[in-house]
């Protein structure tokens, strides 16, 4: 797979079929699209191509969002190319390319990619002020050499798909919702920080995950998950928040997990937690005994639970 981060990178040595979208999260609605396009293309010899942005113009032409973003530009390009892509384009988004019109857009991926069929959504558009919808898109296309393929959405529980729904639900701390939607558990990678060490003092040491301010993550609360370290697995107790029961409510939420049947320096790895189903929410004890008791019950109910799933119970 080949990823860059510009067009002017690229130098078409075959034909393309091409799609053009955020694809944040790399959702099933996406996994199909470009299953199929890579499919057709590798048919047809030619290269399956995929133009994504970041920063997502969402964010560029409605201001930035804290916590946006399901998966990093590295993160999504190697799903795309684990799904058949053969040229991932995560290309810059600024108010440049926004005021670039239809016409401009297309005729540069045209000279970069050498595409013969845009794959897209029936509501989808590209060019300044979306001018480029799917007939301008087909009009142009007549003179300009390709044709362009509409594909229907995805949904589930007749519901569309959509990256939208995904922060959605996890905004809701509905971890069950966007796994299904993602086909996968949602993720958080970080590396593993120092933090205030309390867990350590009260028998139950945690990881404490630093991730970026532009990362989505769940709502605050427990969670049960499936955490990787260097590719091993193990599973643990999430608590995302603000520590009530030690910290004002003005504190920055944290991540920080508690790994069962592990005991190991963390500090400086890398460590990805799958979150697979939410516990309870965040709550203020009355004191750390009260804490304690919660949290043996927490682990004991995610141990059943992740047990259940991995026996097919």
């Amino acid at each position: 797979m080949i990823h860059v981060r510009s067009l002017n990178e690229l130098k078409p040595d075959r034909p393309s079929l091409l799609t053009v979208g955020s694809f944040d999260g790399v959702h099933l609605g996406h996994q199909s699209l470009i299953r199929k396009l890579a499919a057709a293309a590798h048919a047809q010899n030619y290269r399956a191509a995929v133009v994504t942005f970041h920063p997502h113009p969402g964010l560029v032409l409605r201001g930035y969002r804290p916590s946006f973003y399901l998966s990093s530009p590295d993160d999504k390009a190697q799903r795309l190319a684990d799904l058949g892509a053969d040229i991932v384009v995560t290309h810059p988004f600024n108010r440049d390319v926004a005021n670039l019109t239809a016409a401009q857009f297309i005729d540069g991926l045209r000279a970069a990619l050498d595409f013969r069929e845009l794959w897209c959504g029936a509501d989808f558009a590209l060019g300044h002020n979306r001018e480029g919808t799917v007939a301008w898109l087909q009009a142009y296309g007549r003179s300009a050499g390709f044709t362009v393929k509409v594909i229907d959405p995805v949904s589930l529980n007749d519901k569309v798909i959509s990256s939208s729904r995904i922060r959605q639900a996890l905004n809701e701390g509905n971890v069950g919702e966007a796994a299904a939607c993602l086909g996968r558990p949602f993720q958080v990678t970080g590396p593993v920080v120092e933090g205030a060490k309390r867990g350590r003092t009260i028998g139950i040491p945690t990881a404490n995950i630093r991730i970026g301010d532009d990362q989505a993550y769940p709502a605050n609360g427990v969670y049960a998950c499936r955490a990787w370290i260097a590719g091993e697995a193990a599973d643990a107790v999430a608590n995302i928040g603000v520590r009530p029961t030690f910290e004002s409510s003005e504190a920055r939420p944290t991540i920080e997990a508690h790994l069962l049947n592990f005991d190991r320096d963390l500090y400086g790895l890398s460590l990805t937690l799958d979150f697979i189903a939410r516990l309870r929410p965040e709550q203020k004890f009355n004191g750390v005994q009260e804490l304690i008791a919660q949290i043996q019950k927490d682990i004991a109910q995610a141990r059943d639970l992740l047990q259940k799933l991995e026996t097919g119970d």
